[in-house]
């Protein structure tokens, strides 16, 4: 599996993967992007990634890849729905999507991010529909810096917190053996341990 090549390789090859996975999800390919970045972001609190590199990585793959997913939209998908062949139906249809990017295009490709299904085909409808590439460009920037951002960071802290409860539960489960003593049935066993034999039999004998 891709994604177990994070654990087990250096940085040199952890961060061209991430630009991979991320870049290849957001052009429209069924891989695990943002599950790539997650994976990443908790190595980086484990210290071994950087977090502003991997932050940096994901938010340019994404960017390539949407607007590669743009182009595609732009010069395959729209003369394929609305070609001349289209019948009367797919043409209003296709109408439609062309009004909405025209209004709300900015906050779906902004907010597409974060969103499973729209991160895929956001760039997709956009170029579809024809939406300005430059306004296209500066939302689908915003978003990406935005969500490498926002799931870099929270990963990385989630992944903080969780090695920080190990090592407590750690260190309270090593300190745990002294206050075991405490017990009389646990020291009567270790002095038993402790004692050689002959001491052992005098010792039950008074």
């Amino acid at each position: 599996m891709m994604l177990a090549a994070f654990v087990n390789v250096s940085a040199n090859v952890g961060y061209p993967l991430l630009a991979l996975l991320v870049g290849a999800e957001s052009a429209g390919a069924l891989v695990p992007g943002e599950t790539a970045l997650i994976v990443a972001a908790a190595l980086a609190g484990q210290g071994r990634l950087s977090l502003p590199v991997v932050i940096g990585v994901a938010a340019g793959a994404a960017v390539v890849g949407d607007n590669t997913g743009y182009l595609l939209g732009r010069r395959g998908l729209r003369p394929l729905l609305a070609g001349r062949r289209a019948s009367g139906r797919r043409r209003r249809l296709v109408a439609r999507g062309d009004e909405f990017f025209q209004r709300h295009g900015g906050a779906a490709v902004f907010f597409g991010r974060w969103l499973p299904g729209l991160r895929v085909a956001a760039a997709w409808l956009a170029g579809e529909s024809r939406m300005p590439w430059r306004r296209f460009l500066l939302w689908n920037a915003l978003g990406g810096i935005g969500w490498a951002s926002t799931i870099g960071t929270a990963s990385t802290s989630s992944a903080r917190a969780r090695q920080d409860r190990l090592e407590r539960s750690a260190s309270s489960a090593s300190g745990s053996p002294q206050s075991c003593f405490s017990s009389p049935a646990v020291a009567s066993a270790a002095l038993s341990l402790a004692l050689p034999t002959d001491e052992l039999v005098a010792e039950l004998g008074n």
